[in-house]
């Protein structure tokens, strides 16, 4: 297939969680507002843990990663500038159906939702000695009520609508790590591989950062696309978790933002839950052309 300017259409495969903020940030290119010259992006939803196990092997183009999954794919990706997802402040969460104290929390099994997502890195650096077992994100809180584990890491929407189930927040793992480092808690971010070359990867970067403008600029019907793949929740709760996840840092990790990925990261290296030395590296983004 060749575009109007007679070259070849290039087909960048992207892949992102279905999570609303995901795909409210996503809305612009998935929806053609966003647009590169010559490039046909495709879309591919996958959980986050699927994400972080493909990018091991460098099977997407652009693809969303957990800030921890980064060192054991930076040789074939390099971080793109935008599209970040931080807690400022909060984040993934231990809950349990009763009123437990941290220090007793983790002498229990946690269910968690992947080993290479930044919630169990974080976890890990708060209690380093805690059992995990691994269970699908979304099956974390009903494994939870059912009493098959004392506690479980809940991320995504669940840090919203965890206590209609009458569970109990033990630990903020956004906060405790506020308090410990003064940063914002990295917890998704988006890569693209780096044999693209250099041209194709800023423009690409370009049109993820649009993207993400043209939702923040036309929130109604970027909620409106995100809600589609939303777990029954309702608008007003959607656009309160996108909130938390799409703002002026996702366009722009910032000075802070940037110093919490690297920390982050060589925390875990230095405990020794991530084998490889991080390097932390920023991909370069050009303007991508918006659609008429």
């Amino acid at each position: 297939m060749s575009s109007t300017s007679g070259k070849a259409i290039r087909e960048i495969k992207v892949a992102h969680s279905p999570d609303s903020d995901d795909a409210f940030m996503f809305y612009g290119m998935a929806t053609n507002k966003v647009r590169v010259p010559d490039v046909k992006f495709t879309h591919t939803l996958c959980d986050i843990e699927t994400l972080n196990r493909k990018a091991l092997d460098g099977f997407y183009d652009i693809t969303a990663i957990s800030f921890h999954a980064y060192p054991y794919v930076q040789d074939k990706y390099a971080l793109m500038p935008s599209g970040g997802s931080m807690g400022e402040g909060y984040g993934p969460m231990i809950i349990s159906s009763r009123k437990i104290s941290p220090d007793e929390v983790v002498k229990h099994k946690i269910a968690v939702p992947g080993t290479m997502t930044s919630a169990y890195l974080v976890l890990k650096l708060f209690a380093p000695n805690v059992a995990t077992e691994v269970v699908p994100f979304d099956e974390i809180i009903p494994k939870v009520l059912e009493g098959k584990y004392e506690a479980g890491l809940i991320i995504h929407e669940g840090q919203l609508t965890f206590n209609k189930s009458g569970l109990h927040r033990v630990v903020d793992m956004g906060k405790w790590w506020r308090d410990k480092t003064g940063l914002p808690l990295p917890l998704g971010g988006n890569v693209i591989r780096r044999d693209l070359g250099p041209e194709l990867m800023a423009a690409c970067c370009g049109a993820l950062r649009d993207s993400i403008r043209y939702a923040l600029e036309n929130r109604d019907e970027a909620l409106q696309y995100a809600m589609q793949f939303a777990r029954d929740l309702e608008l007003q709760m959607i656009d309160k978790f996108v909130g938390m996840y799409v703002n002026e840092r996702t366009l722009d990790y910032g000075k802070d933002g940037r110093e919490a990925i690297v920390k982050l990261l060589e925390m875990g290296h230095a405990a020794g839950i991530i084998p490889h030395k991080p390097d932390v590296e920023f991909a370069i983004a050009s303007a991508a052309i918006p659609a008429n």
